[in-house]
């Protein structure tokens, strides 16, 4: 048996071992310059390698960047809610409890690391104020040694990480856009030669699937390149076409197109022998021409080429402008912004008020770790599931901090000796992230264990203390998953149905609003975008059935409908009877909840009556009607979350 198979028969992931130990080899190198220099608590620096620390460069440089603006911004607002409470902690709790409610709630809009910095100016603002409350006399000492450890470790972070690990594979998501791209073409295809039923089919579902994984994974691969920020820009451009050439295929119920499929299967091809001429694009132009009687497709079609050309252009002229015609516009979940704000403050009051109240100082620990927990856990889709985890390697870090201080750290003669036994337990956090029964509770080990380890000599203490602060500690995330289960519950699920929520309301906005048909393109990304969530958060809740994906694809459907009929209606391009008819559908539509059964009924009345004089949009306006009929449950049940 080979040493690879030995080591993971036992249950460890070589490769993660290897990058874990680098990091850990970082974190010590970080620990003893800080020493080095003189800063008072060098393991924030070790602390910050292991935060910042990624697998490829990219993440490594942008998250570096972040957590020292994010760090900066959180010292800041530390040292000024210190000076501002001036000793008294009920300021201190008070203005803890607004600011991280703020950050909370902006980093929950935010996406990528950007989001990552906000959330972490917050629990920043918290390490400072929290464990620097007893020495008010020094705050701004204190305030520049926290930013500078940080800061060190920071760069050792960078320095060492960027040669250590690679560089992202920059082609591995125009690969996968690619294939994506084939498999949409060769189900158009059938369909234009077969027709088939507007039900979701097996491909489908699996289509938007991958779909939905490339866009959760643009912001990552984005990090630290202008070229591959400018590629995903590109990529969630080229999705939206997609989708929309997805939609109108699913229109297409008698076959009979034959020339379209035949040029499609030749630009299929194309793009299967890796073709980066023009020829490709040029045969999709030619299937939009092809496409008889279907506008849409056409248009799509048209779309999709002139998307790929837009983006080969822009890496040609080192622009990072999305198509105008499809421009970049994201979900963003105000709701679950602003509960996830409400959540953090009430609950870090609440506890800051007991700590006010009862005197205790190590509840002073209790309130940061619950300020870390309700901070970084509430991006996450099911946060109760992983606190079982954070409890057990908070305990393994309180663990090792506790052998470390009153059995390793005696044996020492100097302050250096004591540093020096502090890194085997930095040393041996690699183990705990390559087990596969403790990887998800190592990050917590080393950063909890290193915040106890304050380096000093001679080694003194109270065991009676230091057992109070732990179990303080350990109760941080205790008190968290109360929280995450009593106020505003945080679930997969719950997420979800907001989700549908905001994707109904925006139907209802899009109809109030006479003009709404001139901003079809900003609402038509952020609809599409949300259709990919939806799909991922299904996917995560156990609910992914193709009656929930299909209940997403009707909104679209009604989308359309409602732009058609209001550009119908200010282009003054129906009749006095067709115009009532149309208002009388948007009206209905501005009601869409609870009772989606009249407005099935007024949209299927103006489709019939633009169908007896062949206008070209009863296709669209019969569609929505149609989507409202089939997923009326979808419609009925998205109610208030």
């Amino acid at each position: 048996m080979t040493s690879t198979a030995f080591w993971t028969g036992l249950g460890f992931d070589l490769p993660r071992l290897r990058f874990a130990f680098h990091t850990a080899i970082a974190a010590c190198i970080a620990f003893l310059i800080a020493w080095r220099l003189g800063l008072d608590h060098p393991q924030w620096s070790a602390m910050t390698v292991w935060a910042a620390s990624q697998p490829t460069r990219g993440q490594l440089l942008e998250k570096g960047l972040f957590r020292a603006i994010g760090t900066a911004i959180g010292v800041l607002a530390g040292v000024g809610l210190l000076l501002m409470a001036d000793g008294a902690p009920l300021v201190l709790v008070l203005g803890l409890a607004v600011w991280i409610g703020i950050c909370v709630t902006a980093g929950n809009l935010l996406r990528g690391l950007i989001s990552y910095g906000v959330i972490l100016a917050g629990y920043s603002a918290a390490m400072v104020a929290l464990l620097d409350f007893g020495q008010p006399g020094h705050v701004f000492v204190l305030g520049l040694d926290r930013a500078a450890t940080i800061f060190l470790g920071v760069v050792v972070a960078v320095v060492i990480g960027f040669l250590l690990t690679p560089a992202a594979a920059e082609e591995e998501m125009v690969g996968r856009m690619r294939r994506l791209t084939i498999r949409l073409l060769e189900r158009l295809a059938d369909r234009l030669r077969h027709g088939g039923s507007p039900g979701l089919t097996v491909d489908e579902m699996a289509l938007l699937s991958d779909m939905a994984a490339i866009d959760e994974q643009c912001d990552p691969h984005a990090a630290g390149s202008l070229r591959r920020r400018q590629t995903v820009r590109a990529i969630r451009s080229i999705l939206s076409m997609q989708i929309s050439l997805l939609l109108a295929a699913r229109r297409i119920e008698t076959g009979g197109q034959e020339a379209c499929a035949a040029t499609l299967d030749l630009a299929i091809a194309r793009f299967a022998a890796l073709d980066l001429s023009e020829e490709p694009l040029r045969l999709l132009d030619q299937a939009a021409a092809e496409a008889d009687g279907l506008p849409d497709l056409a248009q799509a079609l048209s779309a999709l080429a002139g998307g790929i050309r837009a983006h080969r252009a822009s890496l040609a002229a080192k622009t990072l402008e999305p198509p105008a015609a499809y421009p970049g516009v994201m979900h963003r979940d105000w709701i679950g912004a602003r509960e996830a704000g409400i959540r953090a403050s009430v609950s870090l009051l609440l506890t800051g008020l007991v700590w006010v109240a009862t005197g205790w100082s190590s509840l002073a620990f209790l309130l940061l770790g619950l300020s870390i927990m309700v901070t970084i856990f509430s991006t996450f889709d099911n946060p109760t599931q992983i606190l079982r985890a954070v409890f057990l390697g908070q305990v393994y870090g309180c663990c090792a901090a506790l052998i470390c201080h009153y059995l390793v750290w005696p044996l020492a003669g100097s302050e250096f000796q004591v540093v020096l036994l502090t890194l085997p337990f930095i040393l041996a956090a690699p183990l705990l992230f390559s087990h596969r029964h403790t990887v998800a509770s190592a990050f917590d080990y080393a950063m909890v264990s290193l915040l106890l380890l304050h380096p000093h000599y001679p080694v003194t203490g109270d065991f009676l203390q230091s057992l109070f602060t732990v179990a303080a500690l350990v109760g941080a995330p205790v008190v968290a998953y109360g929280v995450f289960r009593l106020i505003y519950p945080l679930t997969t699920k719950r997420r979800l149905a907001t989700l549908i929520r905001m994707m109904i309301d925006e139907l209802q906005i899009m109809a109030r609003k006479e003009d709404a048909s001139r901003h079809r393109l900003v609402w038509r990304a952020r609809l599409y975008h949300r259709l990919l969530r939806l799909v991922r958060h299904a996917e995560r809740s156990g609910t992914s059935s193709p009656e929930m994906i299909e209940g997403g694809i009707a909104v679209l459907a009604v989308g359309e409908a409602i732009v058609a009929l209001q550009e119908a209606v200010l282009g003054k391009q129906l009749n006095p009877g067709e115009t009532r008819a149309a208002l009388a559908a948007l009206e209905r539509l501005k009601h869409l909840q609870p009772d989606p059964d009249k407005a099935q009924t007024a949209l299927a009345r103006v489709a019939m009556r633009l169908q007896a004089r062949h206008d070209g949009r009863a296709r669209i306006v019969g569609a929505g009607a149609q989507a409202l009929d089939v997923e009326r449950q979808f419609f009925t049940a998205a109610g208030p979350v």
